[in-house]
């Protein structure tokens, strides 16, 4: 009678399938770093692990976990784990940023005019090693150093992994250093603080081998920045012939032109929209 009953049970176990594994993975898992996926029930099959730069396979045979390198989860984002033997389970998981280790730091304009009220941007995006953009709140520290010998720094928290700060240019003109650091490292570009337009124009005039000679004083802001070689100075020039206008570069800082004169004329001088002094003068000598 014992043998037929245990013939039975065992006959009967035999007829119920086995029950299907399941996969249970951590909540916590930071890209880069070895973790091991929990197999409740028959670790036997072939496992897959797909993700946002992953296709991996492998067979695993008796196991009640399943380790995975940190090499196969590199990139931040989702991933699906399955297990298929008669049948397959899965189990999705979000591998989420290592901590914060470099950064992209991008700095608008590189040249700008001087005393200008926030002309400098610059934006600072949190990175760990692999290039995932760190999404947990990191403070960032911007600094900047002025040739001049001016510096001031400042910490701002990143949404969203970006931090970003507006800068106003210095009153001289000189070059600016701006770095964003997190933790050992540091990212630094250049911006140029160039005088802004001119200021103040004041032209004088003198006579050379008949032709009369128009020049300016030497052409600076309103800070007393030097306005840099090669801006575009006019001189307009109104006499009985009609009117001219003479475009002349800065040389040294100072512009000028020569002009024919017929009979009396009257001389003004502009720098881009900033207008200076006007002479009047006679004819040529």
């Amino acid at each position: 009678m014992r043998t037929l009953l245990t013939w039975l049970l065992c006959s009967l176990a035999a007829a119920i399938p086995a029950a299907a594994a399941e996969l249970h993975t951590p909540k916590d898992i930071a890209a880069g770093t070895d973790f091991s996926i929990a197999v409740d029930g028959n670790g036997h099959g072939t496992f897959y692990l797909i993700g946002p730069a992953t296709a991996k396979k492998h067979t695993v045979e008796n196991a009640s976990e399943i380790s995975v390198p940190g090499t196969d989860i590199e990139s931040a984002g989702n991933y699906q784990a399955i297990l298929c033997s008669d049948e397959c389970v899965s189990t999705d998981f979000y591998v989420h940023s290592a901590e914060p280790d470099r950064l992209s730091l991008l700095v608008h304009p590189s040249r700008v005019p001087v005393a200008t009220t926030n002309a400098i941007s610059a934006v600072a995006i949190a990175l760990d090693r692999f290039r995932n953009i760190v999404f947990s709140r990191t403070d960032v520290n911007f600094s900047v150093n002025s040739s001049n010998g001016n510096a001031a720094s400042h910490a701002q928290p990143t949404n969203r992994g970006i931090a970003w700060i507006r800068l106003t240019s210095a009153a001289k003109a000189s070059s600016a250093k701006i770095s964003a650091s997190v933790g050992e490292t540091t990212e630094t570009r250049v911006v140029e603080q160039v005088a802004s337009e001119a200021c103040n124009l004041h032209i004088k005039s003198y006579w050379e081998a008949n032709r009369l000679v128009v020049q300016t004083d030497p052409v600076r802001d309103c800070s007393g920045n030097n306005v840099p070689d090669g801006t575009i100075v006019s001189f307009t020039k109104t006499d009985a012939s009609g009117k001219t206008t003479v475009d002349a570069p800065i040389k040294k800082g100072i512009a000028k032109a020569e002009m024919p004169v017929v009979g009396n004329a009257r001389i003004s001088v502009a720098s881009g929209v900033v207008l200076g002094n006007e002479l009047n003068v006679g004819g040529a000598r």
